[in-house]
């Protein structure tokens, strides 16, 4: 049987040195995500930096979801809710980051999927630990399940408008004319060049 301890001023599920270890990483993870998705939200879009921090958002959020897997199977009865918004948040980031990597069309997908496994990622973390941080320990517990959502949801409704909006204004490449479009131009010139019939 797993009983609570505290490290670190905190109170973490177990003292069990595996648990431990499992949480380090998962920590680690969720930090490694939280730096990493908001870099690629906030740089331009499609730069290689944002491609960068995107992958490593990708591999966080898997880490996060593997570790948060184990921990919640070592404490199923208090933690099995954890493993459900981990398998969501990890589910979104994939259809985000395949949506991307397949190159389908528009932004939408990919924006919606990392968006919404950030939000999930952040609401794990509230509900889990907003009941002890300073200050939002003075909040109801039920405030942290629709708080992240409630902030999350806007901004990845802007982003998806923003990115709308960029593609349908911003000219499309050159059109390249054909070998008859451009002898039609040179005969057009011809005839200008040589004024007006008589």
């Amino acid at each position: 049987m797993v009983t609570a301890v505290r490290v670190l001023g905190g109170q973490v599920g177990s003292a069990a040195p595996v648990f431990l270890a499992f949480l380090a990483v998962h920590v680690l993870a969720g930090l490694a995500a939280v730096v990493t998705g908001a870099v690629a939200a906030l740089v331009r879009k499609g730069s290689p930096r944002h491609i960068r921090a995107g992958r490593w958002y990708y591999r966080a959020i898997t880490v996060v979801f593997v570790t948060a897997t184990v921990l919640a199977a070592m404490r199923w009865r208090q933690d099995y809710y954890l493993f459900i918004i981990g398998a969501l948040s990890f589910g979104a980031a994939t259809v985000g980051y395949q949506h991307r990597r397949r190159h389908r069309p528009g932004d939408t997908g990919h924006i919606v999927g990392m968006g919404a496994a950030y939000v999930a990622m952040l609401t794990a973390f509230y509900v889990d630990n907003g009941p002890r941080l300073p200050l939002l320990d003075h909040l109801p517990v039920l405030v942290f399940w629709p708080l992240p959502s409630a902030i999350g949801a806007p901004v990845i409704a802007r982003a998806v408008m923003r990115a709308r909006r960029g593609r349908t204004g911003a000219p499309g490449p050159p059109r390249r004319s054909g070998p008859a479009e451009r002898m039609s131009g040179v005969l057009s010139r011809g005839r200008r060049a040589a004024g007006p019939a008589r």
